[in-house]
């Protein structure tokens, strides 16, 4: 069997028992097609089983420093590596191909990115200013409530998107909001009083209010796609001179920063935003450190060199 008959079959056993979702078996192939090409050109001939069950450690380190070379951070090697490994695993115990140099190579480290939020001043007027660049007024009462919720309930744009006109959390009627997160896992959200009247609003334009119709949608009135979305808000930072950052999910990062600002603990925070490790949450302590850092060196007399 050769290395790609070998490939085709995992990435049908990857979403067939495995289940995995389809943009995963895809970055899987991918990344695959890309290994496989490596040692097709590092051997001088297509591999087969018996080659890939030879590769040394040396033959793997070639792999990873020609993506470096290609410009692929340590983000991306991690991920390639543990597509390569997760094939092998695969390998051994469905071909009998064992390879124990996998074991010797160490992960690439990858540096976790500090969450970026905007200042409460910023993530308020970006709520309450978002609907003004609309052309038409139920746009604009659509963006207002779709912003209004990522930043008061702290929800993922996939999140709200998915949202249905039955889910929707209304004026006088619902204080909490069920959502669906990641791995299908449901969590309760409270949604404020103001962003209840902003949905209130909007649901009053929506032009398909079925219980089953999608909360947020188009022109065209289909669900609303995450890139739509998107360029609303770029389009609106650019023209008010708001900083790269302020994306849809720089709101939830906004929304998970405030709160501990105020004195929300880590594991309120940890289950309205639906993280499912404190560690994920934590790094909102590491943004309030900096901040305040950043505070003590423009204030302090002492942290001014030679005072």
């Amino acid at each position: 069997m050769s290395g790609e008959e070998a490939r085709a079959r995992f990435l049908e056993w990857l979403g067939g028992e495995r289940r995995a979702a389809r943009l995963t078996v895809a970055a899987y192939g991918s990344d695959l097609a890309e290994f496989l090409g490596f040692v097709t050109r590092h051997l001088g001939a297509e591999p087969g089983l018996a080659d890939l069950g030879g590769l040394r450690v040396a033959d793997f380190r070639a792999w990873l420093a020609t993506l470096a070379e290609a410009g692929n951070g340590e983000a991306s090697r991690a991920r390639h590596l543990a597509a390569v490994r997760s094939f092998f695993r695969y390998l051994g115990r469905r071909q009998g191909v064992e390879n124990s140099a996998l074991s010797l190579l160490r992960t690439p480290r990858t540096r976790r990115r500090l969450p970026r939020a905007l200042s409460v001043a910023g993530a308020r007027g970006l709520v309450a200013g978002i609907g003004e660049e609309a052309r038409r007024a139920s746009d604009a009462a659509r963006d207002t409530a779709l912003f209004a919720l990522l930043y008061g309930s702290g929800l993922r744009i996939g999140e709200a998107l998915a949202l249905s006109v039955g889910d929707a959390p209304l004026p006088g009627r619902d204080e909490a909001l069920c959502v669906h997160g990641k791995g299908g896992k449901e969590r309760l959200v409270p949604v404020l009083p103001a962003v209840r009247r902003a949905i209130g609003e909007w649901l009053a334009r929506h032009p398909d209010r079925r219980p089953d119709a999608a909360l947020f949608v188009g022109t065209r009135g289909k669900r609303l796609a995450a890139g739509v979305a998107q360029r609303t808000l770029r389009n609106f930072r650019r023209l008010h001179g708001l900083p790269e950052h302020a994306t849809p999910h720089a709101l939830r990062h906004s929304f998970a920063t405030h709160l501990l600002a105020e004195g929300a603990d880590l594991r309120s925070i940890q289950e309205l935003l639906g993280h499912a490790s404190l560690s994920t949450t934590q790094l909102y302590t590491a943004v309030d450190e900096a901040k305040l850092m950043a505070v003590w060196q423009a204030a302090h007399p002492r942290a001014v060199v030679g005072g």
